[in-house]
């Protein structure tokens, strides 16, 4: 099968490069590790948070870490096996100070949002295999542009704050507030169709074993972002 894409290209040249190739068995269980991690560092913070600690310390050293252990992932991806449960230390970190300080204000919100997380990791899956929602060019394309455009929201917003401007809508609770929330968490679980595309064309074209480590680095990147989102969207729906 001729392709012209760039990724399955590296598949495809890798293939046979490093030895055992990669399998759908192996990066579920590798992304089983990274989320276990990701769970017991959060376990962790959410702790000491709750016990009157100082968590944020090491919620900052998470952010720190992660952003860097994710940039040093993405652009060497043969590192991914020893970056990859590093990375998911550090977001556990981040995740945890953050779910407690939701918590504190609304009791039982952290869970709510871990349920509907790992409930809309199932759905997707399940249209995904049934081929109710598939990885197409043109759904890549529409998910990806829709992505960099919230990612780009989210830098105009950043930059701002710098100089006191509020972003209308993004942060409250208003019918509109709430809307651009779930748009948000529709295109971060769509995002998900994309790990599950990514992953099967890694198994298919016979991407080498270490793209394992590298496929659950880039599930629990997308479930991290969505269970944020979940928990933004349920702040607001709570607040009013």
């Amino acid at each position: 099968m001729r392709t012209t894409n760039p990724t399955l290209k590296a598949f495809r040249s890798s293939s046979g490069v490093y030895g055992e190739s990669m399998t759908l068995q192996g990066t579920v269980n590798k992304a089983g590790i990274l989320i276990l991690l990701a769970i017991a560092s959060g376990s962790f913070t959410w702790s000491l948070f709750r016990s009157g600690g100082e968590a944020m310390p090491w919620a900052l050293l998470g952010l720190v870490g992660g952003l860097v252990l994710a940039l040093v992932t993405i652009f060497r991806p043969q590192v991914s096996p020893y970056t990859a449960p590093i990375y998911a230390v550090c977001e556990g970190l981040i995740l945890g100070t953050i779910s407690a300080m939701s918590a504190k204000a609304y009791p039982g919100i952290a869970f709510q949002a871990m349920f509907l997380t790992f409930g809309t990791l199932v759905g997707m899956l399940m249209a995904y295999k049934t081929g109710l929602i598939r990885a197409t060019e043109k759904v890549k394309l529409m998910v990806i542009s829709a992505t960099a455009g919230i990612a780009l929201l989210y830098l105009a917003t950043i930059i701002l704050s710098f100089f006191h401007i509020r972003m209308p809508y993004l942060h409250d609770s208003s019918p509109i507030g709430i809307g651009i929330s779930v748009v948000i968490v529709a295109v971060a679980a769509m995002n998900l169709v994309l790990d599950f595309g990514f992953i099967e064309e890694g198994i298919e074209y016979g991407a080498p074993k270490y793209m394992e480590w590298y496929g659950g680095f880039s599930l629990l990147v997308t479930l991290v972002w969505l269970y944020l989102e979940i928990l933004n969207l349920l702040r607001k729906l709570r607040s009013r």
